[in-house]
């Protein structure tokens, strides 16, 4: 990566734009607010809530643990960047032995070759004509640079041959399989892959086929069998395209698929790829993990069936204030939709804070959202007061991060070390 980008976030000055940050560290760059260590519970340090914090440990932890997965698997790893869209957590990835960067439309890319990603996999169709024009002069620009797309329909195909006409080197394309009908993107047939594929065989110089990729996530009523099932469709898609012959140019073939849900399964499918014309590059492109979350991804991490394997821990944690006790039953918190993922899950009440003192969330549960309030239901015997900060789980990460700027990485006692730059 462009360490010198990376190094330019630190030169970025704090100001209103960013949410949850003192007042007075306006016009102190990020780098000169994160050396000087503040507290996020001390009240002289002014954090002002809501504030959003990722923890230092645990975000260290879940990168070490997929790095220790995909090695252990012998699968390449290249973590899906829109769940964060965040340069400096794209250089711990790669710095965690990924393969590459995952993407899904145009204007990620462009981030992530800002920040100076050469491994870049666009999980998704690129018909755009401006935005394939760019990624040539991309390829041209930078030898270095590999960057492979999805292509699931012979018409798609067309249209990037047309828009790539004369560019200096191929646009590498693997072909989607959908995972079965009524799911999202890619073919539905091996027919419409292999007509899909001898089109990219067709196109004049401007596009290589190098492999095939799907979403076993979209596997209609999901379970290991029917997962299981898809990917090893998708397997004998690639062991038949290479039989034809459709793989000829490619250093490596490429079979990818693998969401936060099912990698499980795919380590153990793609543990049975067989020998091919050429080395395998199986890629795995799972996102979530970065962050992980306390609901949606907790409830289907495949590492609760494979606990022999470890555990994703959450890093995510919002704080607001209750700035409302109206009735014994009801409380309210001033973090809403615009701080909060709400699209899976409401957020989870975990802890309060009143002063240096926290105790478990006992008996408060979140029970709605407004712009700008969490609606809290306490039971009988439920401590909690105007002033205190309570400390809330989120689930769906990629929901979080974007709704967040610039991120406090905190450690344990709050201590704030590092601030994470986002970018949707």
């Amino acid at each position: 990566m462009r360490t010198e980008a990376l190094a330019r976030l630190a030169e970025e000055r704090v100001d209103h734009r960013f949410k949850g940050l003192p007042p007075d560290a306006d016009g102190l760059t990020v780098g000169e607010l994160a050396a000087q260590r503040r507290n996020l519970f001390r009240a002289a340090d002014g954090f002002a809530t809501p504030v959003l914090a990722l923890s230092a440990e645990r975000l260290e932890h879940n990168l070490a643990l997929m790095e220790a997965y995909a090695a252990r698997h012998g699968l390449a790893f290249a973590p899906h960047g829109k769940t964060s869209m965040a340069p400096q957590l794209f250089h711990r990835q790669l710095e965690h032995g990924a393969w590459g960067i995952t993407l899904a439309v145009p204007h990620q890319v462009r981030v992530a070759r800002e920040f100076g990603v050469r491994r870049i996999f666009l999980a998704n169709e690129l018909v755009d004509a401006a935005a394939l024009r760019w990624i040539a002069a991309e390829l041209a620009a930078d030898p270095e640079f590999r960057f492979v797309a999805y292509v699931d329909s012979v018409r798609g195909v067309e249209l990037m041959d047309a828009a790539l006409k004369g560019c200096a080197r191929p646009v590498d394309v693997v072909v989607e399989l959908g995972a079965g009908d009524g799911a999202r993107t890619g073919v539905r047939t091996e027919a419409d892959a292999r007509a899909v594929a001898e089109a990219v065989g067709r196109a004049s110089g401007t596009l290589r086929l190098v492999g095939v990729a799907g979403y076993e996530g979209e596997v209609p009523q999901p379970d290991p069998e029917r997962v299981r099932a898809y990917l090893r469709r998708l397997v004998a898609l690639a062991a038949g395209l290479d039989r034809a012959g459709l793989f000829k140019g490619a250093q490596e073939i490429v079979v990818s698929a693998g969401g936060s849900g099912w990698f499980d399964s795919v380590a153990e499918v793609f543990a049975e790829i067989p020998e091919l014309s050429a080395p395998v590059l199986k890629l795995l492109r799972s996102g979530a993990y970065v962050s992980h979350d306390d609901g949606h991804y907790r409830r289907i991490t495949p590492f609760a069936r494979v606990p022999e394997e470890g555990a994703l821990e959450p890093a995510f944690r919002l704080w607001a204030q209750v700035v409302s006790r109206p009735t014994p039953e009801q409380a309210f918190a001033n973090a809403g939709k615009r701080d909060a993922a709400y699209d899976l899950d409401l957020p989870a009440a975990q802890v309060v804070r009143r002063g240096e003192v926290e105790r478990p969330a006992d008996g408060i549960t979140v029970t709605a959202l407004s712009d700008q309030h969490a609606w809290l239901r306490t039971e009988p015997g439920a401590d909690v007061e105007v002033g205190d900060w309570i400390g809330l789980g989120l689930s769906h990460p990629c929901t979080s991060f974007d709704k967040w700027q610039l991120i406090p990485v905190a450690e344990a006692d709050g201590t704030v070390v590092d601030f994470i730059r986002t970018y949707f």
